[in-house]
């Protein structure tokens, strides 16, 4: 999947477009919502990522969303599967430093 964006405390230790492989382990689940809502989810860089190949038919390809403080995430995406070299790949690790640098004081 792809990252949308690096404002937030779950995305701010990626790039910007950044590609990266998170399992997904869902069959049928994907994200819907009318134009306007997509439109605003843009516009306001709510979008935190998107998938690359879109596998559910998830409206945007979005995977993941923000909450209007930013303070939610919702995503489809398992980084937890992907956070040292035994489960294939770290690319799920920044997700979670992200996290702690957004709590930890500095």
């Amino acid at each position: 999947m792809e990252v949308a964006t690096t404002d937030s405390a779950y995305t701010a230790d990626y790039a910007l477009g950044q590609t990266i492989g998170v399992p997904i382990a869902h069959h049928d689940g994907n994200f819907t919502a009318d134009e306007a809502t997509l439109d605003m989810l843009e516009g306001e860089d709510r979008v935190a990522f998107r998938y690359g190949d879109n596998p559910n038919g998830s409206a945007r390809s979005i995977a993941g969303v923000l909450s209007e403080n930013r303070r939610v995430l919702g995503m489809m995406p398992h980084p937890e599967r992907a956070f040292e070299a035994a489960h294939g790949n770290e690319d799920g690790k920044a997700f979670f430093t992200s996290l702690v640098s957004a709590v930890v004081p500095a």
